[in-house]
């Protein structure tokens, strides 16, 4: 393995566990929608990362649909969290 992606995955190791600690801890739904936002982006960057070192462009389907699901998830969590204060408010 080449040890440029051994540092990249190092690195976004480090930053997914990170990720996911944010995402179960809270304290708010914001911040889990955030953090798994961030962790959708780490992905994203792994795979640009793997197609720029070896040569290839297999991996652009699977990030537009990451890209999609990142997009749609914060829409979604946006508009709940807009209706749920105007309900209380």
């Amino acid at each position: 393995m080449n040890p440029l992606m051994i540092l990249i995955l190092a690195v976004f190791g480090l930053a997914a566990i990170l990720c996911v600690v944010r995402i179960v801890r809270g304290p708010s739904i914001l911040d889990r929608t955030v953090a798994a936002d961030v962790l959708l982006t780490e992905v994203m960057c792994v795979l640009g990362a793997d197609m720029a070192i070896g040569g290839h462009t297999r991996n652009v389907p699977v990030m537009l649909i990451i890209a999609a699901v990142g997009v749609f998830a914060s829409i979604s969590v946006a508009r709940y969290v807009a209706r749920r204060d105007n309900t209380t408010a």
